[in-house]
């Protein structure tokens, strides 16, 4: 009886359900759309290693204002290789320098990318392989060669399908480099495209780009270490802090002339922030749950109302209040969990259709699609409790005089 009078009334039940649909949809896709995002975002970072850390030079002030770190010249190649030999968790250690937008030519063709000055262990650590040719070598390195090792965006902004890169001169900041090698396309990791920079020695992006700007070695951005395993890394930075702070003669209270970046920690952060901000989404979606309660009430509380001679007619010929009770509490559950239902599958193909397009990780959490069943059914008997019992209430004289 409850389905056939649903079935009588298609769109007010539709009406009915609307609020529902749109809440469990809304927490499901929401609930998909962080996790997804969350788990792209790790992927990410750990492509740039769980076991690595980045120890950035000190940020120079200009007019009292940072300019970022690593703009100040507190770090030396020296420092780096010191770290190398003093500190036994560290299995490798990567120094570099590096220039945003800067400018190369090759012939007509003239383009903005990132300049990497480094040394032979960044492409072992990095994980970067030759597509053709090499990378540079120990030779290249210790003569501050002008060679180049193009990225693969670089590649085909500068040459044509049908050209060779390899042996091919190009210019940077007027200086001529010859390419050795073109690297396999790597994408995007931690918001940068790998595939958008030209590597050089380190010894000549010193040289001939950059200056060598500190009073004693060469000055350098940076340097990357890496642990032998992620459970030696906080161990490794106690010793690198340590090392450094004696190296540049720093007092006990003077803060550090140098950062350094812990990879786990950036997960560990960002996965709390999304965790936090995906709660914080869903509790708002979740209001709309609140929302389609009332609205369920209301129809119900109506329907009552319009049905009172029914309900008295029923009563007359023998059903009891459980009976009434059980038939309205049955209509609030079945819309209030098909309309869960029907909220369950728009979420999932929201979050499918989000995934596809943004292109990350495709993620249903199934305590999401549970807590999605569970509330839609919760919400039937809360909503439709009082109407029920009220029409269970109703004396059947005074219904069948009603209008």
């Amino acid at each position: 009886m409850s389905a056939e009078t649903l079935w009588s009334n298609k769109l007010r039940t539709f009406l009915t359900m609307l609020g529902v649909i749109i809440g469990i949809s809304s927490v499901i896709a929401i609930t998909a759309v962080g996790q997804g995002v969350q788990r792209s975002t790790e992927l990410q970072i750990e492509a740039l290693g769980t076991n690595v850390m980045l120890v950035s030079a000190g940020a120079a002030r200009t007019g009292g204002i940072s300019q970022g770190s690593g703009s100040a010249s507190t770090l030396t190649w020296e420092d780096a290789k010191a770290i190398a030999a003093q500190v036994p968790p560290a299995k490798s250690v990567s120094a570099f320098l590096q220039r945003p937008s800067i400018q190369v030519v090759r012939g007509n063709t003239n383009i903005s990318t990132t300049l990497l000055g480094t040394d032979l262990t960044y492409p072992v650590m990095k994980n970067i392989h030759p597509e053709v040719g090499l990378f540079f070598s120990q030779g290249d390195l210790d003569a501050g060669k002008p060679v180049a090792f193009l990225g693969a965006k670089v590649r085909d902004e500068l040459f044509s399908p049908d050209e060779t890169a390899i042996g091919a001169d190009l210019r940077i900041r007027g200086k001529r480099y010859t390419i050795v090698g073109v690297a396999e396309s790597k994408g995007s990791a931690g918001g940068q495209d790998l595939d958008d920079l030209i590597y050089i020695p380190l010894t000549n992006m010193s040289a001939q780009i950059v200056g060598n700007n500190a009073l004693t070695g060469v000055a350098i951005n940076g340097f990357w270490v890496e642990a032998n395993d992620a459970d030696q890394l906080n161990s490794a930075q106690f010793q690198v802090t340590n090392i450094l702070r004696l190296r540049h003669g720093i007092h006990l209270s003077a803060p550090d002339d140098f950062r350094i970046t812990n990879q786990v920690d950036i997960i560990n952060t960002f996965t709390n922030v999304i965790g936090s901000f995906t709660v914080m989404i869903g509790a708002i979606a979740g209001i709309s749950l609140v929302v389609g309660g009332i609205g369920i009430a209301n129809i119900m509380l109506v329907s009552v109302m319009e049905r009172t001679r029914e309900i008295g007619i029923r009563k007359a010929v023998g059903a009891t209040s459980a009976d009434i009770l059980s038939q309205f509490l049955t209509e609030s559950i079945v819309i209030s969990t098909i309309g869960g239902a029907i909220g369950v599958g728009l979420g999932v193909g929201l979050a499918f259709a989000a995934a596809t397009i943004f292109k990350y990780p495709f993620i249903v959490p199934l305590w999401s699609v549970g807590a999605g069943f569970g509330l839609s059914f919760i919400v039937g008997i809360l909503a439709g409790g009082i109407p029920a019992r009220n029409a269970a209430k109703l004396d059947p004289i005074a219904a069948l005089h009603s209008e």
